[in-house]
């Protein structure tokens, strides 16, 4: 209310080109889910009448699976440490070194030193 009218008739026509250009974008995404649509209709049509069913089909996609996967078994704790709080901790030598340990082996120290 306090700027001047010069200033809100072109805040106004900014903010008309924005709104068209938003109305634009929302009915053009209007139309492509609408041509989607008829192309899935007019498909489902085509399947129904060569005697396919829709359900069968889905049904035969997710019916196979892939090999099933293999449960690993954990490892074996292969090194042991002592953390900052005195706490004995064990490590399987997979997956980062904890900080414990890795601060131990910057002091000087070899994972021959922790073995179990």
């Amino acid at each position: 209310r306090e700027l001047p009218l010069e200033i809100l008739e072109e805040l106004l026509e900014k903010l008309s080109v924005v709104v068209e250009e938003r109305r634009q974008e929302e009915s053009s995404k209007e139309a492509e889910l609408k041509a989607r649509l008829e192309k899935i209709e007019s498909l489902r049509q085509l399947m129904l009448e060569d005697g396919i069913d829709p359900e069968e089909l889905l049904s035969s996609f997710s019916a196979k699976s892939g090999a099933p996967k293999k449960v690993r078994e954990p490892r074996p704790a292969k090194y042991k440490y002592t953390d900052v709080n005195g706490e004995t901790k064990t490590w399987t030598g997979q997956g980062r070194t904890p900080k414990a340990l890795a601060e131990q082996l910057e002091a000087g120290k070899t994972l021959d030193d922790f073995l179990i």
